[in-house]
């Protein structure tokens, strides 16, 4: 580098271009400071570029450098740089020609001491809990018998075999597992994406969707949990569907899921333990129930059979209770046979003393006529009679008013008058319809009790020669001469023999207007 600079004098110093000049400032910045250690506070940090890069600043109170981090040792990280973190970057220095800047080069990238990352963490747990993500209000129960369960965890350590053991140890179900890396700058976007994901199945769907989520890893130091202190990781615990149970770290460890979550575990055994009961315990309490429902169903058995046989001792018996039942049905039966013979007796006097012959019906229907005559004339003669009441009133009404009030008057009473003759004439109409319907009714019962009706049928009266009806063989004498009766005449007959035995009938031909096989009775 002196090269460059021996020569004081402008005439004889050397000409170099642009390109020679950064060459030059690059090698000697390299040769001097090619691994440093650089304590300051990120700024200017928006996350890796498309390429993988990361391009930020370290700055302190008075000065700036600019710092790259390229893709390769991005994933080598124990955490992810974020904006305000103050760090210590260990790489080496170089400069960039084509904007005449140096930069630091990082190789390897831990923040300053634990109290950086307290103070961080603090930071980020005081922001969530201003939002009102840690309040137990939005805190769920966890399932009291889960029939699935999700682990989110590494698939190679210790952590996911002490849960399967514990599981299968108290009450056996399914588990899945949901394979994560639990250390490292991308621990907290996996476990964010396994919670989104044990959300995102379908509980319809081929795959079981868990009823509760366990989030376990071991015991490190603060760094090595860093990831489980990921913001949008307590998010995602945060508003996830399904109970979280935290199982991070020794009981000591503290991280922001454990704050976001359902439930904190002081282990991953513990955790286990928490999310399924004991089976043994179950099957004891449940024998114990039953037991207990046995015995209490004894006991009550035995109270009511008691206080059943109580009431049957101060109850009276069968006997005793239907004796006066009995006793009544018994009397009112006899006094129903009784009053069913005495009934019985009394409708035959009764129809007995009717007598209800041809002439009584005539004699009836003589009645029916006079009266519907009488009511005939009375309705003609009090018509007239109202008639003449109501002229006479009009007439000593006239010499009283005058002319127009008599005439409306007049002409009231005429329409009063004229509504009396129609209800005249319905009345007569309507009470002689009633007379014919009862004088038809009697007609065709006179119809039907007559005689000549039977005769139709092809029955005959016998009579005597004094035209009397004989009613019984034993009343007819041999030699008798006797008279029958028939629908369309009368014959005259002789009889043979006076027995009371059915004389046999002569034996006829048949014509073909018989409908029967009774013959003639002499």
């Amino acid at each position: 580098m002196s090269e460059f600079f021996e020569n004081d004098s402008p005439s004889n110093a050397s000409e170099y271009t642009v390109s020679e000049i950064s060459g030059a400032l690059k090698r000697v910045v390299e040769d001097a400071f090619g691994n440093v250690r650089v304590r300051g506070e990120i700024s200017g940090y928006r996350g890796p570029h498309s390429s993988g890069h990361a391009y930020f600043a370290l700055k302190d109170d008075r000065s700036r450098i600019e710092a790259v981090i390229w893709r390769g040792t991005m994933g080598r990280l124990k955490f992810r740089p974020e904006e305000g973190m103050e760090v210590i970057a260990s790489g080496k220095l170089t400069t960039y020609p084509g904007s005449s800047k140096y930069q630091i080069v990082i190789e390897n990238l831990e923040p300053a001491g634990a109290g950086a990352l307290m103070a961080l963490l603090e930071e980020r747990k005081r922001r969530l809990q201003a939002e009102g993500l840690f309040d137990s209000a939005r805190k769920r129960p966890l399932p009291f018998m889960p029939r699935v369960i999700g682990v989110i965890t590494s698939p190679t350590g210790a952590v996911i075999r002490d849960i399967l053991h514990r599981i299968s140890d108290r009450y056996p179900l399914h588990v899945i597992l949901w394979p994560v890396r639990v250390q490292g700058e991308t621990a907290g976007a996996e476990v964010t994406a396994a919670v989104e994901g044990f959300n995102a199945i379908d509980s319809d769907g081929s795959i079981p969707r868990p009823d509760v989520l366990i989030v376990a890893r071991g015991g490190g130091s603060l760094e090595d949990l860093w990831g489980f202190n990921d913001e949008a990781l307590a998010r995602a615990v945060a508003h996830s569907a399904i109970p979280v149970i935290s199982a991070v770290g020794h009981e000591t460890d503290w991280t922001l899921i454990d704050y976001a979550a359902d439930v904190r575990a002081p282990t991953p055994t513990g955790a286990a333990e928490m999310a399924v009961p004991v089976k043994a315990e179950l099957e004891a309490a449940i024998a114990n129930f039953g037991a207990r429902h046995s015995g209490g169903l004894s006991r009550l058995i035995d109270r009511k059979r008691t206080a059943l046989r109580a009431a049957a001792r101060v109850l009276p018996s069968p006997d005793q209770l239907f004796a006066k039942s009995r006793r009544d049905l018994d009397e009112v039966s006899s006094r129903l046979a009784r009053a069913l013979d005495v009934s019985t007796q009394a409708k035959r006097a009764r129809y007995e003393s009717l007598r209800l012959t041809p002439a009584t019906l005539l004699r009836r229907f003589g009645e029916a006529r006079r009266t519907v005559g009488a009511c005939e004339s009375r309705i003609e003669s009090a018509l007239r009679a109202t008639l003449r009441t109501q002229r006479a009133h009009l007439e000593r009404a006239g010499r009283r008013v005058t002319v127009e009030p008599v005439a409306r008057r007049a002409l009231a009473l005429r329409e009063r008058l004229s509504l009396f003759a129609r209800r005249k004439d319905q009345a007569f109409l309507m009470r002689f319809e009633r007379l014919h319907r009862q004088l038809g009714q009697c007609e065709r019962l006179l119809g039907t009790l007559s005689h000549q009706a039977v005769l139709t049928r092809g029955f005959a009266l016998v009579l005597d020669s004094e035209g009397s009806i004989i009613k019984q063989a034993r009343d007819i004498s041999a030699g008798q001469r006797l008279a029958l009766q028939f629908a369309d005449g009368k014959a005259d007959a002789i009889a043979t023999s006076g027995e009371d035995k059915p004389i046999a009938p002569k034996p006829r031909a048949k014509t073909g207007t018989d409908t029967g096989n009774q013959g003639s009775l002499f």
